[in-house]
């Protein structure tokens, strides 16, 4: 799996930091992005292997963001797990039924984390 890109979209400072420094130290190539509009643009324009998306973004949420990229042939194949805080009943269930292919809690737990993001890449290289 050694340099798959992996776009993540989140706009908080500290936590893409982490998320960078994690994937780089397993071999990924961090994409990085802090607006739905900028992962778009950089979705199209790379084709990552794996987008892991904030929900709560500056610009467009998450959810509208999933929409865009669904609709566009070009990302539509891309799998995007929903990165957020928002850890409450239902949650879950509600962002895999927008259409997300998997779910993330922040703060994530670094070693499901990378499992997670491991399943999730070799999956599309199947």
């Amino acid at each position: 799996m050694a340099g798959e890109p992996v776009l993540v979209v989140e706009d908080n400072d500290t936590s893409m930091k982490l998320f960078r420094e994690v994937l780089q130290a397993t071999g990924y190539t961090a994409l990085e992005a802090s607006s739905g509009e900028e992962a778009l643009a950089l979705a199209a324009e790379s084709t990552p292997a794996l987008i892991l998306m904030d929900i709560q973004l500056p610009d467009i949420d998450g959810i509208e963001a999933l929409r865009r990229l669904r609709e566009d042939e070009r990302t539509a194949h891309i799998p995007v797990l929903a990165l957020t805080a928002q850890a409450m009943k239902g949650d879950r269930e509600r962002f895999l039924a927008a259409g997300f292919d998997g779910y993330l809690s922040k703060p994530v737990d670094v070693p499901e984390f990378m499992a997670t993001v491991q399943r999730y890449c070799q999956e599309g290289t199947d």
